[in-house]
């Protein structure tokens, strides 16, 4: 069986997702056989120019035309992009793998939720840290009552690449397209491995989100002797916190931002139950900190033993696992699941619980007030 794949987009994610689905036969030959068939872009110079790079047969700009021509559509372009063309494919039972957050408005990723509920194609969502091997090994323990009952939650994501005032204005400034910024850039990824750490939902919270600079340049304006760019307004948070119940009663805190110096990518989780006690650090992909039965302090596990999630697929004990990794995994679930007519998780009702969260905190930082999801 081999699966034609459409995909909408070529930049940070086209290449992401590309790159996984070129390393998967090699490491995963179980999986479904794919063909790069269409790459989607709507500038079609650059779109031309990333055709051979992310290894795809062909173009084009149109991608209704695309969807009619495949099996699988990766939807990887702006937020605002999400919606419409997902649903269209589901609707003519096309597959289709969204990227995060679900959509960037609560009543899109609703609609959207619903397309993959009324279709017989398999939709999934881009939540790719669900399948790093450490977090895989965290849930386990979780679900067997390791840790015990769980107490608190905290997650962080810290990144410092708007820090400066006069970085350009991108899509992911603007409420229209994005929805949110560090909010649902960030933040969404937290919210979603909390509840697949958990296994339970969110069912109140209490937000707080910060923009610091209210306008940036946009590119390709200016550059003249003496002339100013053009500056665009930011309608996006550039930093949020939150304060969130858990259905079970544990307590969660959520914090993401774009002004966090020197953070580059920060990505922990914390877990903290009557039994034990769990972290996360992406920066350290392999390992995780885990404190249980009697002893004093945490100590630091290397997953990375064949018996651990994925890695029989990898290299020996202790030869390390990257963030691409995360993305091979990923497709590979999605696209056998496709193949043999299972469900997939995380799919577009786990997509739309987050977004449910989110507008809730964008709720609660409106309103000055707690707000159930």
């Amino acid at each position: 069986m081999t699966l034609t794949v459409g995909f909408l987009g070529y930049r940070f994610m086209g290449r992401a997702h590309a790159n996984a689905l070129a390393r998967l036969p090699m490491f995963f030959p179980d999986a479904p056989d794919t063909e790069r068939d269409v790459l989607v872009g709507r500038n079609e110079s650059e779109v031309a120019d990333a055709v051979d790079r992310l290894g795809f047969e062909r173009y084009t700009t149109d991608w209704e035309a695309a969807i009619a021509e495949v099996d699988v559509f990766y939807n990887l372009g702006p937020n605002d992009l999400h919606a419409e063309p997902s649903i269209a494919a589901l609707n003519e039972g096309v597959h289709v793998f969204c990227e995060k957050p679900l959509a960037h408005t609560l009543s899109a990723a609703e609609e959207m939720a619903v397309a993959a509920d009324e279709s017989e194609a398999v939709a999934g969502v881009a939540f790719n840290y669900r399948f790093v091997p450490a977090l895989r090994y965290a849930r386990r323990l979780i679900a067997d009552g390791e840790l015990g009952d769980i107490h608190h939650v905290r997650a962080h994501y810290l990144q410092d690449w708007l820090v400066d005032p006069e970085a350009p204005w991108s899509w992911r400034n603007s409420a229209d397209v994005a929805g949110s910024g560090s909010l649902g850039d960030l933040g969404a990824h937290s919210i979603d491995l909390a509840q697949y750490l958990l296994g339970e939902e969110i069912t109140r919270v209490s937000g707080h989100l910060r923009t610091f600079v209210d306008e940036r340049p946009v590119p390709g304006t200016g550059g003249e002797a003496g002339e100013q760019p053009e500056t665009r307004a930011v309608t996006v948070d550039d930093a949020y916190s939150a304060q969130a119940t858990f259905e079970s009663g544990a307590m969660g805190l959520f914090e993401a931002s774009r002004f966090a110096n020197g953070r580059k990518n920060a990505n922990t989780i914390e877990v903290n139950g009557s039994a034990g006690s769990l972290r996360f650090d992406l920066e350290r992909f392999n390992e995780l900190e885990l404190l249980r039965n009697d002893n004093r302090g945490f100590e630091t596990v290397l997953v990375t033993d064949q018996d651990d999630p994925y890695l029989d697929r990898w290299w020996p004990p202790g030869h390390v696992l990257g963030w691409e990794q995360a993305f091979i995994h990923e497709s590979y679930e999605f696209l056998t699941a496709i193949r043999d007519g299972d469900t997939h998780r995380p799919n577009f009702a786990d997509g739309r619980s987050v977004q449910r969260v989110l507008d809730a905190i964008e709720r609660s930082d409106d309103r000055a007030e707690w707000v159930d999801v």
